[in-house]
This record gives C-alpha cells, structure tokens and sequence, in this order.
C-alpha cells in the first residue's frame, strides 16, 4: 500500500521562525535518480511515522524532516535506552526545471520516495 504525502510550498514572502530543538538532528541517507520525465528522490527515515513527515518547498529550496519515535515517546516512558530518539532533515537546492505544482510523494515502511517532474521545457 502506498501513501500519499501533503506538499507544502510557500510563497517568497512567507517568514517562520526557527526553532530549537533538544534532541539531535540526524541527515538521512538519500539516493536521487533521473530519468526522461522526472527526479526521483528517496530517503530513508527509520523510526519516523507517516505522520510525523514533512515535506516542504520554499524559495526553490526542498526540505524533507521526520520525527523518529514520536509515537513511542508520546506513550510509553523508556527503561533502557540505547538509540536517543532525533529529527532527520535535509534540504536540497532545487532547479528551476521542476514543475513544483506536481510534486508527489509516497512514503512506506520508513522510506520517502519524492517525485520531482521535470518542467515540459526540458522533456525531450
């Protein structure tokens, strides 16, 4: 079964303010492919519930994030641990060549796979 993720793009004159975080921030493993039609991203966030990933594009910048062990740690209260539960991000410029409006996602078994048409004026 395959889920569909929520994009949020943001205009040029949006403002968020930073926050800050007590636990770690790991940069999730990526591999990008490209074929005639479009750019294939796909990341690995282990840990990470479909609900606790974002995706988002502002300023031709693109961000995945994803709290690992959210659920867990929302109820129950640990024993023993050995894995400090973090926050995987990473941006990526984005080429102007990408067609934002159609940008999907699918995210599965810890892995975010992210599809980025290219814009018809680079299509063969």
């Amino acid at each position: 079964m395959v889920n569909d993720k929520e994009i949020v793009t943001k205009d040029e004159h949006t403002t968020d303010v930073e926050s800050i975080s007590s636990r770690p921030e790991i940069t999730p493993f990526v591999d990008i492919y490209e074929n005639e039609e479009e750019i294939l991203l796909v990341a690995d966030f282990p840990g990470v519930d479909q609900e606790d990933v974002e995706i988002n594009f502002e300023k031709n910048e693109l961000t995945i994030a994803g709290e690992a062990f959210a659920g867990i740690q929302k109820s129950w209260s640990p024993t023993h641990r050995e894995f400090s539960p973090a926050d995987f991000r990473r941006s990526f410029r984005v080429s102007r060549g990408v067609d934002v409006e159609n940008i999907t996602a699918e995210y599965k078994d810890g892995v975010l796979n992210l599809h980025l048409p290219k814009a018809d004026s680079l299509k063969p």
